[in-house]
């Protein structure tokens, strides 16, 4: 497995040899993608109290922190989603007293070098809302990971369609400074072994250099498959993360000093 690796935005990645094992710098926007994003490019989309902000539900079921060590932060959050609620955070390795750690996972981010090339794909169309209810049944049949009614409000979506039938999709996610997220990369199971998401993943990284963005993309940690298609393409591995769905304390009261992770 590839140690974390500082790398820059801007849409001019470095290359592999470039990329020496080093920890990650710690106020780097990719190390808080989800707050960089609602506090950047996706501000207007972004429900706010404070140290805390998160993602209409419909568009993105995720919150985020502006520092997840701090207490006020945490009470900022529970302000904003109030009592006995669930949400989903990243990256989170403790949560408050007071607060229920409902389950948790490890994902990975990887970030575009330049051995990643990008070309547009001609046979691919732009997606939007009327697509979404075929967007939804290819979701739910590959699980590439959250995809919700608005989701195509964050970003540029590609489809592949045969016969009609939309049977491959690639899009953007989170775009803060810089660099902008590649997701829902997905392929139907009879349509696999075509090269759909590889044409898929290059046009749409393709549109974010385009702008000057550098493209990133998350993945489950033991998405083996996944990890290894998007390292040939040219993604390295930055950093992992722990991703926790935490559920607010019944009452309302300010969080206290955060409590170990071993609540999960």
């Amino acid at each position: 497995m590839a140690h974390p690796t500082e790398v820059r935005g801007g849409g001019a990645p470095p290359t592999p040899e470039l990329l020496p094992p080093q920890p990650p710098t710690r106020h780097h926007p990719l190390d808080n993608a989800v707050w960089a994003a609602l506090t950047g490019p996706h501000a207007h989309l972004a429900e706010r109290v404070g140290l805390a902000a998160r993602y209409p539900a419909d568009v993105y079921a995720f919150a985020a922190l502006a520092d997840p060590a701090d207490p006020a932060a945490w009470a900022d959050l529970l302000t904003l989603v109030g009592p006995g609620a669930t949400v989903r955070i990243k990256p989170v390795d403790r949560v408050p007293d007071g607060w229920t750690a409902v389950g948790r996972g490890t994902g990975v981010q990887l970030v575009a070098t330049e051995a990643l090339s990008t070309a547009p794909a001609p046979e691919a169309e732009p997606l939007g809302p009327d697509d979404v209810p075929e967007i939804l049944d290819l979701v739910a049949r590959t699980r590439p990971g959250p995809f919700l009614k608005r989701t195509v409000a964050l970003g540029a979506y590609l489809g592949i369609r045969h016969q009609g039938r939309l049977i491959a999709v690639a899009g953007e996610r989170l775009r803060l400074p810089g660099w902008t997220e590649i997701s829902a990369v997905c392929t139907d199971p009879g349509h696999r072994g075509r090269g759909l998401a590889t044409r898929l993943v290059r046009a749409v990284a393709d549109g974010i250099r385009e702008r000057g963005d550098t493209p990133f993309l998350h993945a489950a940690a033991d998405n083996a498959p996944a990890i290894r298609l998007y390292e040939s393409l040219g993604f390295a591995l930055r950093r992992r993360s722990t991703i926790v769905s935490v559920r607010t304390p019944i009452s309302v009261r300010t969080p206290g000093t955060p409590g170990a992770a071993g609540a999960f």
